[in-house]
């Protein structure tokens, strides 16, 4: 199980540095190419988004694998739930349907790794 969890980490971990990288230091008009949404959001919320991401990628894995501050992770793979529930609900308003099961992949595999360490913790009995 340990190695299908840092199998699924390390996955989220890979796909969140990419996108956060993009979006963090790519400029938006750029990114409105292979991501419509951004039309709607300024520069600003667009580069917002990719640190979340930057940051959720790096305490998927950096706060378990070092055993500082191991509830990190957990909180990590939660928050990256929440970006996913709020891109599905972009998604759903510019009916962008195709998006969708992407974004739900991400949300159950997140959920995945945050419900996971946070038994291994002991926090969930």
């Amino acid at each position: 199980m340990n190695i299908a969890l840092w199998i699924v980490t390390g996955l989220l971990a890979v796909m969140y540095l990419t996108a956060g990288l993009m979006k963090t230091f790519t400029p938006k008009e750029k990114l409105s190419t292979s991501l419509p949404w951004t039309e709607d959001y300024s520069a600003g919320t667009v580069r917002f988004i990719g640190i979340v991401e930057l940051l959720g990628a790096l305490g998927l894995v950096l706060p378990w694998l070092t055993g500082v501050a191991p509830i990190l992770t957990p909180l990590a793979a939660s928050g990256l739930v929440i970006v996913q529930v709020l891109a599905i609900i972009v998604h759903i308003r510019r009916h962008e349907a195709r998006a969708l099961p992407f974004n739900v992949l991400l949300l159950v595999l997140a959920l995945f790794v945050a419900i996971v360490r946070l038994i291994q913790l002991g926090a969930v009995a």
